[in-house]
């Protein structure tokens, strides 16, 4: 592996803050020259040259807003002009509770684009640069909501199902070439501190499935490369999207967040 990373590139995006960061950290110190995508106005400069300096690997990073389709063709154009990606993480998202005939139409808009669109987009404009390579991965950053719907937040959970199939159905496709495609369903993690406080009004939910992004990092790169194709972070989430049944799930989950909606009108997070 380590041979195979000198010339190679991963791509990171939602690679500002939280998970997205973690993961670029994290193959960083495993040596992979990292390529950081992000909002503008996310601070991407200093946290690539402090990658660069800190790890000793090349650091690029682009700005640029996945709600517009042009915004991610121009990314996989000037990615396939320029590196060889062995490694694409497609963490970005957008998180949001709201009820629904209260959410106007740019909100739902948004994160079906961000959450679904997005990867799906880059991921098939980058695969020829991906199969060129001796040795590819793709990593498609999921949730635990993408097992159960919820009330309060309808369209997040449904485009996140969205990608857990797609990635599935990729890794069908893809079986027998160099290009190997997982998926991860991480619960809550300890982003912010917006985010905490958050998850702790939750109650014994919220801290059951609290994760730091740096562990959830470190875990998901460690089974990207012994190519586990479901990645599931604790067994508190496999345990919630499998054992718990629907009718169950549902009201429950629905229950916990129409509580937060109690104390904030909506919440909305982007990354």
């Amino acid at each position: 592996m380590e041979e195979q990373v000198k010339n190679q590139f991963a791509v990171v995006t939602g690679a500002s803050k939280g998970l997205g960061k973690a993961f670029a950290i994290e193959l960083a110190h495993r040596q992979f020259n990292v390529i950081l995508v992000s909002l503008p106005g996310q601070d991407l400069k200093q946290l690539s040259d402090w990658i660069a300096k800190e790890y000793q690997v090349q650091c690029f990073y682009y700005e640029t807003d996945f709600s517009l389709d042009d915004n991610i063709r121009g990314l996989a154009n000037w990615l396939n002009d320029n590196f060889d990606i062995s490694v694409l993480i497609n963490n970005a998202g957008i998180g949001g509770s709201i009820r629904f005939e209260e959410a106007d139409v740019d909100y739902i808009n948004t994160i079906i684009q961000v959450n679904a669109k997005a990867p799906a987009i880059l991921t098939h404009q980058l695969l020829p640069n991906l199969k060129r390579q001796r040795q590819s991965y793709v990593l498609n950053v999921s949730s635990i909501a993408a097992f159960s719907p919820i009330g309060y937040k309808t369209v997040y959970p449904a485009s996140k199902a969205f990608i857990h199939s797609f990635t599935r159905s990729l890794r069908v496709e893809l079986k027998g070439t160099n290009v190997f495609v997982s998926v991860v369903n991480p619960g809550a993690m300890a982003t912010n501190n917006q985010a905490c406080v958050r998850i702790k009004k939750q109650g014994i939910f919220g801290k059951l499935t609290l994760q730091k992004p740096e562990r959830v990092a470190r875990l998901c790169v460690n089974k990207l490369f012994k190519r586990k194709a479901v990645i599931m972070v604790t067994p508190v989430t496999w345990f919630l999207s499998v054992i718990i049944p629907l009718w169950l799930k549902v009201p429950f989950l629905t229950w916990v967040v129409k509580r937060e909606l109690k104390h904030e009108k909506s919440i909305y997070n982007r990354g």
